[in-house]
């Protein structure tokens, strides 16, 4: 199976792509290894995967089109799995234009050049919880009304989701949307919270707690969310949308004093106030990512937490 993961360099990205190499797949892993987080860390991930005769790594920005259209053309790939994305609610907010550009433009480059390929490559792409806006009632299903993002970023990826129904209905491209619910694990993205609430924690410094410690997240271990990844590359055909979640939210609070017991430490918690773009919960329904796909996530929070601190430790030079 001939693959491309874009933003293979990535937390989730590099995981699929190991996973993908040990089941016999050859890949090629796009990344422009943007300074969001360090290059270094990004290199790290991929250094088992580049060792692999079936992995090369192409250096490149998704919104040279011209770029992607060869890459496409040259690989005839038989999936395309589209990770690559600026990340994160509240740099959105700040630059908006960025977040439209490459979110959106980019995803378009990919869905284009995949559109022109005879037979038509398996288009998988990865959406987001934040679609589903700032809402009381949970668990979210894809069946909800997504039309209030909170955030730029939210928007794009309501966006992305928008055009891969009009490529699949125009041009006949199988596509599969997943939308992620907070994944972490080793390689955790340095700017994600439970990376920097462990930083902290074990620094002995203050923890910043948004509002009153009840907000929650529907956190997923990252080996649950790659075998969702999986499974849906495996099934896709026609037009699907898929939450990939836990279904097990945890509180905030709840969070910061669990990585401070993982840690033996424990947290100094400052609060502050709420930030814009932040949502009260998100909480994944995934009866149709079982039904379909046989979706199950495996890993307890608490075993996630303890496999992320123990990388943590190992790495943290």
């Amino acid at each position: 199976m001939r693959t491309i993961v874009t933003g293979g360099a990535g937390f989730i990205g590099s995981h699929l792509v190991d996973r993908l190499l040990g089941e016999g797949a050859e890949v090629t892993v796009v990344d422009n290894f943007d300074a969001f987080y360090p290059r270094a860390a990004k290199e790290s991930n991929l250094a088992l995967a580049l060792g692999n005769p079936r992995c090369r790594l192409i250096e490149l920005d998704i919104r040279d089109a011209g770029q992607v259209t060869r890459l496409v053309e040259q690989s005839r790939p038989d999936v395309i799995v589209h990770l690559a994305a600026r990340a994160g609610v509240r740099p959105s907010i700040d630059n908006p234009a960025l977040y439209c550009e490459v979110n959106v433009l980019g995803t378009v480059h990919w869905l284009q050049a995949a559109a022109r390929l005879d037979p038509r490559p398996r288009f998988v792409y990865a959406s987001s919880s934040s679609v589903y806006g700032d809402r009381s009632d949970a668990p979210f299903r894809e069946t909800d009304p997504v039309d209030l993002p909170v955030s730029p970023y939210a928007a794009t990826k309501k966006a992305c989701e928008l055009l891969a129904f009009t490529f699949h209905h125009l041009h006949g491209l199988p596509v599969t949307g997943l939308r992620f619910f907070t994944a972490y694990g080793p390689r955790n993205r340095p700017d994600l919270a439970i990376a920097k609430f462990t930083r902290l924690i074990d620094r002995g410094e203050p923890v910043p707690m948004f509002g009153d410690g009840t907000t929650r997240r529907d956190y997923t271990f990252v080996a649950d969310i790659v075998d969702g990844v999986v499974r849906a590359i495996e099934r896709c055909s026609g037009h699907h949308l898929y939450n990939l979640g836990n279904a097990d939210p945890i509180e905030l609070r709840e969070l910061i004093d669990a990585i401070g017991a993982a840690l033996g430490k424990t947290p100094h918690i400052q609060q502050v106030p709420e930030q814009p773009g932040d949502v009260r919960q998100t909480y994944a329904d995934i009866d149709r990512a079982s039904a379909d796909l046989g979706y199950k996530p495996k890993t307890p929070f608490s075993d996630g937490l303890a496999q992320y601190v123990a990388w943590y430790r190992a790495n943290r030079a």
